[in-house]
């Protein structure tokens, strides 16, 4: 009986209830039980097969309902604008057009050989083995392709590639290309300002503003320039038709205004197009000769003046008092100082008046008014001028002019006519704007500004009665000195040319010449002030290589060409002289 009940035990529960005082015994089978643990196994696991495509279904209708996302490896400032750049007239020069741009998640991609051999057939001059290291870096996020067209996108969503997605972009557009490539400058592939007036507005705080993603979308204020975009064409073509007639290894020009300090144009070449600032060969190496068009020798650059510094060492003597316009120097003979003699190109070998000692441009006299003044009023009157220290303006990059650590008596009188001190061109004619304006030295600018701010920033450097003096001199050599190379029939233009021997290597190279002219125009009245420069002509106007041959010829076109333009109206005789034309 014992054994029975143990065996019946094994088989089943034996399970007591009582109801209404009485006890029922219920006995469930092993079978039974099976089948109901069964079913709550199956209830359990089909409430979370429809949980899991619960969950399932709602990301895939949020996902497909919210906008795309921007990958968190993306930096915020990818898809940040800048303002447009235009000239003083509203001229477009720089603006942002919207693109698309190709990346991967390396971690999606399944065959890495695949892709690369798909995108190549689509993406011209791929980087194969760059594409496929970053495809297989196994990392979040990498770029393939910045900036592609439409049809490239459009072909490469055709393709059906996993892993691979577009991201908005701005890429910087410049209409005018070269034109004005040196002022305006150009940025890299972020959209980040590297040279011009594009870096100059990244450190006034646009940079700062796209790091904190306040430029993303926003329509900004179009930053106005004070170039003229028409002027500046001119200054550009005339400087590159310049380098190849003559020959020349560069030239450059620029257009200031004499009473604001406001740069009308400058041009330099070589020069490149910011669209395309790096230039790459059919090897994939970049062009560096390409590269070097980046160079802006009219601010970037110092170079010895040459004979345009005698403008500034007769404005000395005048407004020292040591001179007068009808002063007269011995320029009879050659002067030897320290081992060296100092001599007049084609002089006269006799007394020159200080008119006489302009037109003649005579090394002689003017070392000869340097040395009435004296080495320390020399140096201090050109540090007052600007031409020994760094100029200040928008422009980055300017450079530092170089001088003799200690100023000798013979580093004086090469200085007098622009021999041992090598400044910037566009120094240079903020210099002469001063000799000519009425005495003001007026820091030049990139941007528009009034006669009101003018009056803030400019200094008088010299007498108005010196400046007057200056005219005179000025206007003489238009008509009957070196300048005449210079004169358009009824702008009056007036200036000094400068013919100096090219330092090359720490020494003067006797057969090359670093060429500038500095003018200015109308004369009765100045205006404005051009200066041209051009670097080691081997030819030029009748065959011959100084200034007047080949820089003066350069300011009488930019002047004939942009005078109208500016504003300038040309009168034919003489200011006193009756009106000759009729009304009929």
């Amino acid at each position: 009986m014992i054994s029975f009940i143990v065996r019946l035990r094994s088989r089943a529960h034996f399970i007591v209830g009582s109801k209404v005082g009485a006890r029922n015994a219920t006995f469930m089978g092993a079978s039974a039980r099976r089948k109901k643990e069964a079913r709550q196994r199956l209830g359990i696991l089909i409430a979370s097969f429809l949980a899991v495509y619960f969950i399932v279904g709602a990301r895939l209708v949020q996902y497909g309902l919210a906008e795309p996302a921007a990958t968190g490896a993306i930096s915020s400032n990818t898809i940040a604008s800048r303002p447009d750049i235009v000239d003083r007239n509203g001229a477009l020069l720089a603006t942002d057009l919207n693109m698309i741009s190709l990346y991967a998640d390396p971690r999606r991609i399944v065959d890495a050989d695949e892709v690369v051999e798909k995108l190549a057939f689509v993406i011209p001059n791929l980087d194969w083995s760059e594409t496929h290291k970053r495809l297989r870096s196994r990392t979040a996020f990498q770029w393939l392709k910045r900036q592609l067209t439409p049809k490239q996108q459009a072909d490469i969503l055709a393709l059906g590639i996993p892993g691979i997605g577009f991201r908005p972009e701005k890429r910087r557009f410049y209409p005018g290309g070269a034109t004005a490539s040196h002022i305006v400058g150009h940025v890299n592939v972020d959209n980040q300002g590297l040279a011009g007036m594009e870096r100059h507005l990244d450190q006034q705080g646009l940079g700062d503003l796209r790091l904190a993603g306040l430029t993303g979308g926003v329509p900004l204020e179009p930053v106005r320039l004070s170039i003229d975009l028409r002027v500046q064409n001119i200054v550009r073509q005339v400087v590159a038709n310049a380098m190849t007639a003559y020959k020349a290894e560069a030239a450059g020009a620029v257009v200031l205004d004499v009473n604001t300090g406001e740069v009308l144009a400058m041009a330099s070449v070589p020069d490149y197009d910011p669209n395309e600032p790096s230039r790459m060969l059919p090897d994939g190496s970049v062009d560096k000769d390409y590269e070097k068009g980046w160079f802006n020798r009219i601010s970037n650059a110092t170079f010895e003046m040459g004979s345009t510094f005698k403008s500034f060492t007769l404005a000395m003597g005048l407004d020292e008092g040591k001179i007068t316009l009808n002063s007269v120097v011995d320029a009879s003979r050659p002067i030897r100082m320290g081992g060296f003699t100092i001599k007049d190109f084609r002089g006269k070998n006799r007394p020159l008046t200080i008119s006489e000692v302009f037109q003649y441009s005579s090394n002689i006299g003017t070392a000869a008014v340097a040395d009435k003044v004296g080495i320390e009023g020399h140096r201090q009157f050109l540090t007052k001028l600007g031409l020994l220290s760094r100029m200040e303006t928008e422009m980055p990059g300017v450079a530092t002019p170089t001088q003799p650590k200690t100023w000798k008596k013979i580093n004086s009188v090469t200085i007098s006519f622009g021999h041992g001190v090598a400044t910037t061109p566009l120094q240079t004619a903020v210099a002469a704007a001063a000799l000519i304006n009425g005495g003001s030295l007026v820091p030049p600018t990139f941007l528009p500004r009034s006669r009101e701010e003018t009056k803030l920033v400019s200094r008088p450097v010299i007498k108005q009665g010196t400046s007057i003096d200056m005219r005179y001199l000025f206007t003489w050599n238009g008509v009957k000195g070196s300048g005449r190379g210079a004169q358009v029939e009824g702008f009056q233009v007036g200036g000094k040319t400068g013919t100096a021997d090219k330092v090359i290597n720490g020494r003067y190279a006797k057969d090359i010449n670093f060429n500038a002219f500095v003018a200015a125009f109308p004369m009765d009245k100045p205006k404005y002030i051009v200066l041209s420069i051009i670097d080691a002509p081997l030819t030029g106007e009748h065959g011959g290589r100084t200034a007047a041959s080949t820089a003066a010829p350069m300011i009488k076109e930019i002047i004939g060409r942009s005078a109208p333009l500016l504003g300038v109206q040309p009168r034919f005789g003489s200011p006193d002289a009756p009106h000759l034309l009729e009304n009929y």
